[in-house]
């Protein structure tokens, strides 16, 4: 097994383990709805479905970026993209850095031939390689949307990751002018601020994901896989670094209001996923959550989406919402 490969194995084994979880008590529990007692409303009547990248989707909820280069990546990818078909939702891919680099078949559209399907390359293998490394990556997968990933906390961590992050601004705008698809920018666990998205904007970007701090922790993953006594003393004040994902949606919301947003960064339940869109986002991405259910099955991941889905609508029901336009705008209480 090649060191790329045993890294993407390492980071599903580590991924499951709580301990690389930022928290047990989630920011998201502070964001509290107005309870309606009065809904006046059939909750047959609730609505979710909402339009992404052009498309009517079931649900506000994207199954979030989460690993690929290895065997046991293959089959989590496979039980992804056969729900996310089954299901009408979107499926961001995890990194394609391996595939691309060890030229290795990415048989998604086999498995998922309609489904929306997000891109997604590293920041620094484009600032490497060139904005025709992101079409490469679209291309071999068909994707209706690029993602690109900004991860600079996890590269200071990682064993012989980038540090170069030179001129990575303008490597995205080349991307945003030469791609014929969408571009989003995530981050992977510290946020987006509203000072470096008014950039990515301003560079051709359509989506932020906010992937605050919260949920998965790559920079715990990261000291995990690191042997040098040094370097994890070195990063050991940094495991906390970053924006938390509800101040963040909340601060994005203020500064940039028309900017579209995707909530993630522990996002654990429909609940979230409501309380995502009422601070401002379009839709919300799941990833660790849905880590589990892909290992088990296609139908284990088909459940989790129904869970999800059903809670949402649980959330419109109790706000009085009828749709995502109507919760967006619920009271809170204080």
């Amino acid at each position: 097994m090649t060191d790329i490969r045993q890294r993407k194995d390492d980071h599903i084994n580590l991924a499951l383990d709580p301990q690389h979880q930022r928290r047990a008590v989630s920011s998201f529990d502070q964001v509290c709805f107005e309870h309606n007692p009065i809904p006046e409303l059939k909750f047959s009547d609730i609505d979710i479905t909402t339009s992404f990248l052009g498309k009517i989707l079931s649900a506000p909820i994207i199954i979030g970026a989460m690993t690929g280069g290895s065997d046991r990546g293959e089959i989590i990818n496979q039980h992804l993209a056969e729900a996310a078909l089954e299901c009408n939702i979107p499926m961001a891919l995890g990194s394609q850095r391996a595939a691309l680099e060890l030229g290795l078949d990415q048989k998604i559209r086999r498995w998922a031939p309609q489904a929306t399907i997000l891109s997604n390359i590293g920041a620094t293998q484009l600032q490497q390689h060139g904005p025709d490394l992101a079409v490469r990556a679209m291309e071999s997968v068909e994707a209706n949307a690029v993602m690109i990933h900004l991860n600079p906390l996890q590269e200071l961590i990682q064993p012989d990751g980038d540090r170069d992050w030179q001129s990575i601004l303008d490597i995205i705008q080349r991307c945003c002018e030469k791609l014929p698809v969408p571009v989003i920018v995530k981050e992977v666990g510290s946020g987006i601020g509203p000072t470096s998205a008014t950039k990515l904007i301003e560079a051709g970007v359509s989506f932020i994901e906010t992937a605050g701090r919260g949920g998965t922790s790559w920079a715990s993953i990261e000291l995990a896989r690191n042997n040098s006594d040094k370097e994890k003393q070195i990063a050991e004040p940094f495991l906390n670094w970053g924006l938390d994902t509800v101040a963040v949606l909340g601060s994005l919301n203020q500064v940039l209001p028309s900017t579209s947003l995707i909530g993630s960064g522990g996002v654990r339940h429909g609940l979230d996923v409501a309380r995502c869109l009422r601070l401002g986002a379009d839709m919300a991405a799941l990833a660790q959550p849905f880590l589990k259910p892909a290992l088990e099955s296609t139908d284990s991941v088909i459940n989790k989406i129904t869970i999800l889905s059903e809670q949402l609508r649980w959330a419109l029901f109790l706000t009085g919402s009828r749709n995502l336009d109507e919760v967006k705008v619920a009271p809170l209480f204080n």
